[in-house]
């Protein structure tokens, strides 16, 4: 159940990053990915950052590939990078932290979460991100706490069922859209 609430952690579009780019670069990037050549896509956005490293947009880009690809620790090495070159930045942040989650790494996860939100107090998305976080954190301890119990608790038992019934129905997953 968890993991469904995991899972539906949505990644951040790689638009809504603030720093100026080059569109149509970027575009050709994303039109090779959507199409199916994700090797050539990562190639293409490696040497589109090799020939500007500081390009936030277009390593964030590369994170969600990654992360699309399933290629975890490349990209929470990818996200981390981009957040020691722009540590004011808010999404990288998200986007680590739904990694973060999808491995159940929750603290971890909370944690980023926090400094999404200390970047960008108004960033919804970081913050729903948080909740679900929040929520998960609460169904382990509440699972740990029944385990552990002497006698039953119907109160626990209420709050399980009610955070795994919220659990168990997934939010609309956004997933990372056309750049641009």
């Amino acid at each position: 159940m968890i993991s469904k609430l995991l899972m539906g952690l949505a990644l951040v579009a790689a638009c809504q990053l603030s720093l100026p780019v080059a569109a149509d670069e970027l575009s050709d990037v994303e039109k090779l990915f959507r199409s199916g050549d994700a090797a050539q896509a990562l190639s293409k956005a490696d040497a589109l950052i090799a020939a500007k490293p500081r390009d936030a947009r277009k390593r964030f880009f590369k994170g969600v590939m990654l992360s699309d690809m399933h290629r975890t620790a490349e990209a929470v090495q990818t996200f981390k990078s981009l957040i020691e070159d722009f540590p004011e930045l808010s999404d990288p942040y998200n986007n680590l932290a739904v990694l973060y989650a999808s491995q159940g790494e929750l603290t971890l996860a909370a944690q980023a979460l926090q400094s999404a939100l200390r970047n960008d107090p108004g960033n919804a998305l970081a913050r729903e991100n948080l909740g679900d976080v929040y929520l998960a954190l609460a169904v382990q301890s509440w699972t740990q706490a029944s385990a552990a119990a002497r006698r039953e608790s119907t109160d626990l038992q209420r709050k399980l069922r009610l955070a795994r019934a919220i659990v168990g129905t997934p939010a609309a997953s956004r997933t990372a859209s056309a750049p641009g």
